[in-house]
């Protein structure tokens, strides 16, 4: 998993490239240099200090070991044996993501622990809207250079992605973390991730089935999760000028904390939803309403020929939302194409299959309301 980089970043190495002018022997530059003993961590990077962090990250990613893992952290590459009883038609589906300037917040709060499980949710809901089980998850953690409360940032952000992955029974691999002094402000970094489940053939999940008439059932969002953070940030912060830790009425919040609210896991109720099968399938088709909300996610999953009409009041939206609206006059088309605005997934239905969807969805306590519907139409979404 994580590693100090000894195994790629080449602007690691840029700096050992030697002169091409020629210098007299007895330049005292060159005598200078002759005398004295570079170390990489006199460029910035401490690698013992990474062997440190990454003893205690192996014991983390071990929490999300399964029987299917096959290697130890510290290799070339993670090995993972499929389960061909589990998956006898096997089709591998994989995603990448990063964190954001959701990372910014954190820095500012000083909280780290959440965005891993951040980063891991995200991940996992994009593969999973597509029928696909989480088998395993790699992470990309980069910072500037490691000092020693740095190696407890990283510990703290690795132990999030660890127990996101084993909520979501997902092993936690491999991955990388690297030290680029000089790319990065002390104390900052940059978090980004790999995923890759299995789904059998029968039961990928496209969208290509979704017909006209059929209807558009929404789950809720714990907050902005992972997208629309520069516009929030812009308009809390600059315009409005809170601080991080200032209550704000019309949040019923804290800034800091409504900001930092943890990207949910739809995973649960997905299966749930799909365990009967494509034989007698009840989702048609789904959307992670990330960045670019439902004006730019929905229409990835509808067949040419198709259109969807959301009504805007069929939900409640969060005070977040609105304030935000607020602060910058922002007009609505540019909230809808921003932001989730308190639906995190839609769920595609057949008109007759909605109260048995219903009636799943309320067994498992999940909040929900019927959103909008399947029109004629150009892969487009429109608002009423």
């Amino acid at each position: 998993m994580s590693e100090a980089s000894s195994n790629s970043p080449a602007e690691h190495h840029a700096d050992q490239a030697t002169s091409d002018v020629a210098q007299p022997a007895h330049s005292p530059a060159k005598s200078a240099a002759a005398r004295t003993s570079h170390t990489y961590a006199d460029a910035g990077v401490d690698i013992t200090s990474g062997d440190r962090a990454k003893q205690r990250i192996k014991m983390l990613a071990r929490k999300t070991f399964n029987k299917h893992v096959l290697s130890e952290i510290g290799g070339f590459g993670g090995l993972f044996s499929l389960d061909l009883e589990k998956f006898p038609q096997p089709v591998l589906v994989s995603s990448a993501d990063g964190v954001g300037t959701k990372l910014k917040v954190a820095f500012e709060l000083g909280i780290h622990h959440t965005v891993g499980a951040d980063l891991v949710n995200h991940c996992v809901n994009d593969i999973a809207v597509q029928g696909a089980t989480p088998l395993f998850f790699l992470d990309y953690l980069a910072t500037g250079k490691l000092r020693p409360q740095d190696s407890e940032t990283v510990e703290t952000v690795v132990r999030g992605l660890s127990e996101a992955c084993r909520a979501n029974n997902c092993a936690l691999i491999g991955g990388e973390t690297a030290q680029m002094p000089g790319f990065y402000a002390d104390g900052e970094y940059d978090l980004a991730g790999t995923i890759v489940g299995c789904v059998n053939r029968p039961d990928i999940i496209t969208g290509d089935d979704i017909q006209i008439g059929d209807v558009l059932i929404g789950l809720p969002s714990n907050g902005l999760h992972t997208n629309g953070y520069s516009l929030a940030r812009k308009l809390l912060f600059e315009v409005a000028k809170y601080g991080p830790d200032q209550y704000v009425n019309e949040l019923k919040d804290k800034t800091g904390a409504a900001l930092m609210r943890t990207h949910r896991s739809y995973l649960s109720i997905i299966k749930k939803l799909t365990a009967s099968g494509p034989e007698e399938r009840l989702i048609k088709g789904m959307a992670h309403i990330t960045g670019g909300g439902i004006t730019e996610n929905l229409p990835r999953i509808l067949p040419r020929g198709t259109a969807a009409v959301v009504d805007l009041a069929s939900w409640t939206v969060p005070p977040l939302f609105e304030h935000l609206q607020h602060l910058g006059n922002v007009e609505r088309d540019e909230m809808l194409r921003t932001f989730n605005m308190g639906i995190g997934l839609i769920c595609v239905v057949p008109a007759e299959q909605v109260k048995k969807a219903k009636a799943i969805l309320n067994r498992a306590n999940e909040r929900h309301c019927i959103i909008g519907r399947i029109v004629r139409g150009n892969r487009t979404v429109t608002y009423n």
